[in-house]
């Protein structure tokens, strides 16, 4: 089976944050996303989970997209313009995908 080179961008951000993070990437043409909660985790200032909240917001999301790789560079722009001022880390790694045309 054929398939195809992708990018792979997961974003997790205060869920406070999650609808200006949503349309940021639908401005920048991102047309497919997946939303998920985040039970908790550990980082700089320690470990944390959804009960002891890390904002003022109700925990934290994850923002999964899978995109072609030409769009990466507009998509990363959108979405940093969010993530900078708050918390949050944005990885990108490579995947590939069946049906490219979905992309």
């Amino acid at each position: 089976m054929q398939t195809h080179q992708a990018k792979r961008v997961a974003i997790i951000i205060e869920q406070v944050m999650q609808s200006r993070l949503t349309t940021a990437l639908e401005d920048a043409g991102v047309t497919g996303f997946t939303i998920l909660p985040v039970l908790g985790g550990s980082g700089r200032s320690g470990a944390w989970s959804r009960e002891g909240q890390v904002s003022r917001g109700t925990g934290m999301v994850q923002v999964v997209c899978i995109i072609r790789p030409e769009r990466l560079d507009a998509m990363l722009e959108a979405a940093f313009a969010v993530v900078e001022r708050h918390i949050g880390v944005v990885t990108v790694s490579d995947c590939e995908v069946l049906r490219a045309e979905r992309f």
